[in-house]
């Protein structure tokens, strides 16, 4: 992993046009397994609409980078098996789980957003860590 990687918090934050979307992880060890090398991290993501019109989450997409450069590409309709709406000044949250092979990683990505008129533009998902916490004995 990188210098620059390494430098990423647990959290993210970043606002694209009007859609502000902000990530907090966390390891967890009751459902990891280290010594068959899996290390399982959840997510908490918040998406919410800073504009005047309702919008609508389309697609993901999601580039998950573990600690040996591995890079797996998550695409797919909404998120959860939902399309949700969110209307102005409105939000959506959830949360989700992310399985690596080494104990640490990373993972940014983008939303497909639509508009009431149809056109579609995509919003940023900034980089966020993906790190397990060490008990030294």
């Amino acid at each position: 992993m990188s210098d620059a990687q390494w430098q990423h918090p647990e959290l993210s934050d970043l606002v694209t046009g009007e859609v502000r979307v902000e990530v907090m992880s966390s390891y967890s060890p009751e459902n990891s397994r280290p010594l068959d090398g899996e290390w399982v991290f959840q997510y908490t993501v918040r998406i919410s609409n800073l504009g005047r019109e309702s919008l609508q989450l389309i697609n993901r997409r999601w580039l998950i980078t573990d600690a040996a450069a591995h890079v797996e590409t998550v695409i797919g309709p909404g998120v959860l098996g939902k399309q949700p709406v969110l209307a102005p000044g409105g939000s959506f949250e959830y949360s989700s789980w992310c399985p690596l092979k080494t104990p640490t990683g990373m993972m940014q990505g983008s939303y497909e957003m639509a508009r009431e008129d149809g056109s579609r533009f995509d919003v940023e998902i900034a980089p966020f860590a993906l790190r397990a916490r060490y008990m030294v004995h």
